[in-house]
């Protein structure tokens, strides 16, 4: 045998010879006068050749042609389902992003660019676009006053921040990027997870930050952190997620706003005092605690940057600041002072689902 295999399983013939019909009945009635009949040689097996004349006819055409078009509407009704459903299905996925419905948030936490192309993936590039919707938060109490920082969520003045650094608050003002001086009053409060929601008066026009997803935040993300530690406003550092859903134990009573013990030029070890892992830092958490699940960064954090924002390298911010581990001299590793690069914030997608009950004004 000299055929041979064309792709797909085609024969290719020997040279001179057209490919032969498996039904030649079929080629005499489409083709009644045919000057290659009858056909070469077959190289394959032989076949049985019946007359011209008593080849049956084909199938007559306006059968074949209605089949044919029976088969548009068809084909159309199907291809419009198919357009229907994928549109069906954005939609739903547009309305549970926008109305933050208690279903998983699915996004990518990269998915917005909030950075310009020229400078995405730097600290400098993030900086410059977020450092506008964080806010110094400076509270006063009949236990004294303390400073914290906040995150812009609307154009006229919601911010989010720690429940610890407005907590028994009497007056609250807030400084923006600009300088600009506000007043503001607590809208809602959530001690269990240490959020508040407060809104400032008179406010339009405020750059309003980008809420991420921080169930996309992996372990080794480069993150950046802005506040106002010590009082310096719109102070920015850098690191890395260093763990995941850290149980981190913080104090509920009011009136211990975390940057008190350090106001008169500081020491100490001051910082919002916190539990983790059995063991207490910063000072005593008091008797009524709360935990929480908690992302974990080596970005340097220091009092004052409680309710500040953890933001991935695209500008969305992925965590409210909490926590921080502050090294004292009274501790036992030697008396060195300043951060210890243990620092703990709460997840956005967790400040996203609390929106409702604070917007609500739950003094919880």
């Amino acid at each position: 045998m000299t055929e041979s295999f064309r792709r797909s399983g085609e024969y290719e013939t020997p040279q001179g010879h057209e490919p032969q019909s498996a039904y030649p009945q079929q080629h005499v009635a489409s083709s009644p006068v045919n000057p290659e009949w009858p056909p070469p040689p077959s190289y394959g097996p032989p076949t049985v050749q019946q007359p011209a004349a008593t080849a049956p006819a084909p199938a007559p055409a306006p059968a074949a042609e209605h089949r044919k078009r029976a088969k548009g509407p068809f084909a159309l009704l199907a291809a419009v389902a198919i357009v229907a459903a994928a549109i069906g299905g954005g939609t739903a996925y547009g309305i549970q992003e926008l109305t933050n419905s208690g279903a998983a948030v699915t996004s990518s936490s990269t998915s917005t660019n909030v950075v310009p192309s020229s400078v995405k993936g730097t600290v400098a590039g993030v900086a410059a676009a977020v450092s506008p919707s964080i806010v110094e938060i400076n509270a006063a109490s009949n236990a004294g006053s303390s400073t914290g920082s906040g995150v812009i969520i609307t154009s006229d003045g919601e911010i989010i921040t720690n429940n610890h650094v407005i907590a028994g608050a009497s007056s609250v003002k807030v400084s923006t990027s600009d300088g600009k001086r506000y007043t503001a009053k607590v809208v809602g409060t959530d001690s269990k997870k240490d959020l508040a929601l407060i809104k400032l008066d008179n406010a339009s026009g405020l750059k309003v930050a980008t809420l991420g997803n921080s169930s996309g935040v992996r372990v080794g993300d480069q993150v950046v952190a802005i506040g106002s530690p010590e009082g310096l406003t719109g102070t920015v550092t850098s690191g890395i997620v260093s763990a995941l859903n850290r149980d981190v134990t913080v104090a509920t009573e009011g009136g211990q706003g975390q940057q008190q013990q350090q106001q008169g030029g500081g020491g100490g070890g001051g910082g919002w005092p916190f539990e983790f892992g059995g063991q207490e830092f910063n000072g005593d958490t008091g008797n009524s605690t709360t935990t929480y699940k908690a992302l974990q960064t080596d970005a340097s954090l220091n009092p004052g940057n409680s309710g500040g924002a953890l933001i991935d390298m695209n500008g969305n911010i992925v965590g409210i600041n909490s926590a921080m581990y502050s090294a004292s001299s009274s501790s036992s590793d030697g008396g060195n002072p300043g951060s210890a690069g243990l620092g703990f914030a709460i997840p956005i997608n967790t400040v996203k689902s609390d929106l409702a009950t604070l917007r609500s004004g739950s003094t919880g």
